[in-house]
This record gives structure tokens, sequence and C-alpha cells, in this order.
């Protein structure tokens, strides 16, 4: 597929796709959300992707909506508003069950719908100046959808503060609160992200896949039918190529 406002190439087993307008501080739409969806989709089919790592271009990952969109909102029928943020829950379910661990690279700010689509992958890594926040609430909006993602990766009530209040929190602050995995230095970001995401990149892919399906499908389990689960992928596990692999070294080593 040929896209138009993001980038993407794969190399050495990670999939970079980078939000590409930075004239708008890579502020989403349909057209740039629909090409995120194509390319989530197409890094899950590849066997080659082991590692997916999502960035914005310029100084900021993703300012959240665009304000084009968002008049065109308010002029929309409940019909409408209703396929258009469709669209984006698509996203985020397509991130969450994607095969694959989809990093953040958030450097400068990632607001409202940006910070929801850093919220949604399933590792957050960030510049020191990094900024995040859910300011909808300013303009009697709500980051419904994120707040599925958000309830899941913060406790209740610094999720409720942060939607309520819409503060804008530094690195430090989404550290501090869980919402985010590493903070590196400005001067640093670039270097410490590629060299995260190759680490990432050498673990066992089948593991890894196997480890993100159990993990985020427990959120409804009942503590048994968790560990009956466990034992299913467990077992499932012990099969694979790669763990097979991994033993026979173990064992030669020991």
């Amino acid at each position: 597929m040929t896209y138009h406002k993001i980038l993407y190439e794969l190399q050495d087993g990670i999939a970079r796709i980078t939000l590409n307008r930075p004239e708008k501080r890579n502020a989403l739409n349909s057209e740039i959300v629909g090409e995120l969806k194509a390319a989530i989709s197409e890094t899950a089919r590849d066997p080659q992707c082991r590692v997916v790592l999502l960035s914005g271009a310029g100084k900021d990952f993703c300012s959240g909506a665009d304000l084009e969109g968002l008049d065109k909102t308010a002029q929309a029928d409940i019909l409408d508003n209703m396929a258009g943020t469709r669209q984006t829950a698509d996203l985020f379910l397509m991130m969450r069950n994607h095969p694959r661990p989809i990093v953040a690279a958030v450097q400068g700010r990632a607001l409202a719908g940006g910070c929801g689509l850093a919220t949604a992958c399933d590792i957050i890594l960030a510049a020191q100046s990094a900024q995040f926040g859910y300011p909808e609430v300013n303009i009697g909006f709500v980051p419904a959808m994120v707040m599925a993602i958000l309830r899941r990766s913060i406790c209740e009530k610094a999720a409720f503060e942060l939607v309520a209040t819409g503060e804008i929190i530094s690195a430090a602050r989404a550290h501090e609160l869980g919402l985010i995995h590493r903070v590196y230095s400005d001067d640093q970001f670039a270097h410490e992200v590629a060299a995260y995401a190759a680490r990432l990149a050498s673990k066992s892919a089948s593991a890894v896949m196997l480890s993100k399906r159990l993990l985020y499908n427990m959120d409804s389990m009942s503590f048994e039918s968790a560990l009956q689960s466990g034992v299913e992928i467990n077992a499932i596990a012990r099969m694979t190529e790669d763990c097979r692999k991994g033993i026979e070294k173990f064992v030669k080593k020991t």
C-alpha cells in the first residue's frame, strides 16, 4: 500500500510507523487513522516483523484530533459521529490484538487523541521533555474510548484525575503514575529508543506473542479461568521451535 500521511519501513525486524503531518503536529484525521489501520494490519501479517515502533515526525508525537475534523464533528448527527469514532476504536482494538509488541516513542506533546494513541501501545518510551494529557474536558468533550485502555494502565483515581482536570503532565509524572515505561534524556532519546526496540526484537517472537495474548485476555477472566488459560499457553509454548531451541541451548550451557 502507498501511504501519504504516515511513513513506513521494516528493517531488522522492526516496523517503523511514523505519523507524518509535522505541520499539523501530527493531528489525527480520518485519513491518517485509516493509514494507521492499514499499516498495523500489514505488520500483523508480515512474519519478518517482530516489533512495531510508532513515532511522530517533527517536534511532537501527536497533538490529538485535527481541529478541522472537530469542527465538522460539531455539525454532524449522532450516527455520523459514531461511524467516525468507530474507526478509532477499531484501530485501538487492532493494536491490542496485534501479535507483536507495539512501542510508542514519544517526544514533544502527546495530547488528547495523541495521548490515547500512545496509551493504546503496549510500551511507551518518552523523551524527558515530552508531555502527556487528556485536555478534552476543557472543551466539554470526553476521552471516552481511551478510558478502556487508561483504566487498565493506571489506578482508577489517577485515571479520573487526568480526565477530569485535563492537566498536562510531564514525562517524569507520567512515569510516576505508571502511564509510561521509560524516560530518556532528550539528546539520547533516538539512540535509546533504537536500542530498546532492537533488544525487544531479539526476544522469542512466539513467546512474546503468546505472552501478550494471554495477559490481555485475562482482563475478563476469573482467577480459575486465567489459570486454565495459563496451563494451555504453557503447553503451547513448550511445543514452539523457539522454546525447543532455547531449552537445548540452556542445557548445553549447564
